[in-house]
């Protein structure tokens, strides 16, 4: 199907392309548009219907989405809008630049302005900016028949209605009721009689990664938003969520590397940017390191007499950086998925402390082995060798369960406690600890 629709597109047989579009996915018909160059773009998009239309913009990237509003009309613009949901209209807007917007706002009616600049002045990663208004709102006092009656009169437009949420006169949140409960239920039965009074929530203000941790936690697809009242504004869709838990995913991930984040698809960020997301990062541990080179300097008369002790510093070094950075990827990850808190701390300490005794003692062990064999060294520097190797990944390992626990409890992320952080970090401890042994043991 792809191929016949490039091939119809290639030969501009526009009427036959018409008769076949709306069959295809929505999001195959987005990724049809990577495919395209501009004019085409604004051909096949204008082929279209106007439902079809929102839905395939949605699923467009950030560049095509702009591309797409500063070529067609208001008119146009103006009919995306209103078939769009409004969290995708708040999501699309956000990342426009204010030409954009403004041009955008202008072709709307005055409540759907209203409504949309409302949701942009919400904080970009809070619930506020993630939620709908696109939900079916039920009173206690209503008939089964009556909410169900209610619900196919009004839902068309929803983006859910799965889940059915039950307020007062005043808009203050009461209960929810799932539509199976409904069906379910005795059409002569009262909404106050089955809806479910335990309510999950959020505040408009929460951010989205606490967000994201209660739909796993609850396994929820959807959740409702208050206001400081405790008014019903809106509801935050599974969709979202996903988008979220890869968006927070990919942030760590770039942090543990020492990148500073971005949401750009690396393929299309400038190569000055991905530069400057790299090299503050690069130039704080270049400086750190220096540390690393400060001790080495500082015990030169040690490696001047022994030369051979030069010969173990990689490895010490490297053992020590891969030690804490895997317990320092276990706490992360497990921070992430709420599975430890600050006050586990000693728990985990601890648990390194013994996993750390068994690693460092079989590594030590084997390279004691090792060195004897292949390395000309004597038997007392084999000896200051394993001893620091083995004090090096007990230190690393504690480094590793204890930092990250420590960066989230002064609101930071945990993430900066990984590989890079943790590896210069242990350089320094294991340099140390291996020159001082080599002093007192060697009488240098």
């Amino acid at each position: 199907m792809k191929n016949t629709v490039m091939l119809m597109i290639q030969e501009s047989r526009f009427k036959d392309l018409k008769s076949i579009v709306d069959k295809i996915n929505i999001v195959d018909i987005a990724d049809l548009f990577e495919l395209l160059d501009k004019e085409q773009i604004i051909i096949v998009f204008r082929i279209l219907s106007k439902e079809i239309a929102a839905d395939v913009f949605s699923y467009l990237d950030r560049e095509h989405q702009q591309f797409i509003i500063e070529s067609i009309s208001d008119k146009e613009i103006r009919n995306i809008i209103d078939e769009l949901f409004i969290d995708d209209t708040v999501d699309f807007l956000e990342e426009m630049p204010a030409n954009v917007v403004n041009k955008v706002l202008k072709t709307v009616d005055g409540e759907t302005r209203k409504t949309l600049n409302l949701f942009l002045t919400y904080p970009e990663n809070s619930a506020g900016s993630l939620m709908t208004i696109e939900m079916v709102d039920l009173r206690k006092e209503m008939k089964i028949s009556e909410a169900i009656d209610y619900i196919r009169k009004n839902g068309v437009d929803k983006e859910t209605i799965n889940n059915c949420y039950v307020i007062n006169q005043f808009r203050r949140l009461e209960g929810t009721v799932s539509i199976r409960r409904l069906i379910l239920s005795d059409s002569d039965a009262l909404i106050k009689d089955i809806m479910d009074t335990d309510i999950i929530k959020v505040n408009t203000f929460d951010d989205q990664e606490d967000i994201a941790e209660l739909f796993k936690k609850y396994d929820y697809t959807t959740m409702p938003v208050v206001d400081k009242e405790n008014c019903l504004v809106g509801i935050i869709t599974i969709d979202d969520i996903v988008d979220i838990i890869e968006q927070e995913n990919t942030e760590d991930f770039q942090i543990m590397a020492a990148i500073t984040p971005s949401e750009e698809e690396y393929i299309k960020t400038p190569v000055l940017t991905l530069f400057k997301n790299r090299i503050i990062w690069l130039f704080v541990l270049m400086v750190s390191a220096t540390f690393t080179g400060a001790i080495i300097s500082g015990f030169d008369s040690v490696l001047a007499a022994n030369m051979i002790l030069a010969s173990f510093i990689p490895m010490l070094m490297d053992t020590g950086g891969n030690a804490g950075s895997q317990a320092s990827t276990m706490v992360i990850r497990s921070i992430a998925l709420g599975e430890v808190v600050f006050k586990d701390i000693f728990k985990i300490i601890w648990k390194e402390f013994k996993v750390s005794l068994l690693v460092g003692a079989s590594l030590a062990a084997v390279n004691f082995i090792r060195i004897m064999i292949f390395s000309q060294a004597t038997t007392l520097i084999a000896v200051i060798v394993c001893i620091s190797l083995f004090l090096t990944v007990v230190m690393a390992k504690l480094l590793g369960g204890f930092l990250p626990l420590c960066a989230k409890k002064l609101k930071l992320d945990p993430a900066i406690m990984a590989s890079p952080f943790i590896t210069t970090l242990v350089d320094a401890m294991s340099l140390t600890v291996f020159f001082s042994l080599s002093v007192l043991l060697l009488d240098i």
